[in-house]
């Protein structure tokens, strides 16, 4: 039962230290790091009052929200399969985001075929 016990939570700590690291990882990857951002917003004369280093504000928010996105889907994940679904945590989170963008794609296509005003 201990050894059991243990098993779960060194999963569970795995699982959420894993993906909130990844989803950190992604945001400097992809171009939406803290540094991106406040560089877009010079480039676009925006400025957000009352902060100077509009960096390290922007990091503040960008890496803890990707953080805690990273770790609430690490933590469905852990949810699924230690509810027994059919197919793994990672598999239904996999196949629901596949889904999702098809659902988006079929929109952005009936958006551009309606016009402007959907007429």
């Amino acid at each position: 039962m201990a050894a059991n016990s243990f098993h779960a939570l060194f999963y569970l700590i795995f699982m959420l230290s894993a993906c909130a690291l990844f989803s950190k990882t992604l945001i400097e990857v992809s171009g939406s790091s803290a540094r991106d951002v406040a560089r877009q917003l010079r480039e676009q004369q925006m400025m957000m009052p009352g902060h100077r280093d509009v960096e390290h504000t922007l990091n503040r928010y960008i890496l803890t929200a990707a953080a805690f996105g990273g770790m609430c889907i690490g933590a469905l994940t852990v949810l699924a399969d230690l509810m027994g679904a059919i197919g793994s945590g990672t598999g239904i989170l996999l196949a629901v985001t596949i889904v999702y963008q098809y659902f988006e794609t079929f929109e952005k296509e009936k958006a551009s075929e309606l016009g402007f005003f959907g007429m």
